[in-house]
């Protein structure tokens, strides 16, 4: 039986609706469901007539998920520390795999700062170049 509180459909057994988790946490409906197809989030639940529904251990999952991405892990790589998490139930398996993609994350971005660097350096000497036969063509 649900229950209204405020703009949330909160169910007595603490279940949530796809709607409400996609409110809670900034994502599509369209991307949780992806990210259910993928594997992401484990077995969710169904009412009668299949209408999906979520617990707050998934909330905690997808915000999770956001931080990996926004740390520039990929899909692919987030699986791969799933598939570690169902295999071994205990997160001293994932966190050394995960610090060794965040060292080479961090290896990646050092590179393009280097490259990037390089290209401000290029573009500087060319608008130097550039004012330089301004002023003489002046």
């Amino acid at each position: 039986m649900a229950v209204k509180t405020g703009r949330t459909d909160a169910r007595h057994d603490g279940s949530i609706r796809i709607g409400d988790l996609a409110k809670r946490t900034g994502l599509t409906v369209r991307t949780i469901r992806y990210y259910e197809e993928l594997g992401l989030l484990e077995s969710v639940k169904r009412l009668d007539g299949g209408v999906r529904v979520y617990t707050n251990e998934d909330v905690r999952r997808l915000r999770f998920i956001q931080r990996l991405k926004m740390l520039g892990l990929s899909l692919q790589e987030m699986l791969e520390l799933e598939s570690l998490y169902r295999n071994e139930r205990t997160n001293r398996a994932v966190l050394p795999k995960l610090i060794e993609m965040l060292d080479r994350h961090l290896a990646q971005i050092g590179d393009h700062l280097g490259e990037l660097e390089g290209l401000r350096d290029q573009i500087k000497g060319e608008r130097e170049r550039i004012a330089v036969r301004l002023l003489q063509e002046g």
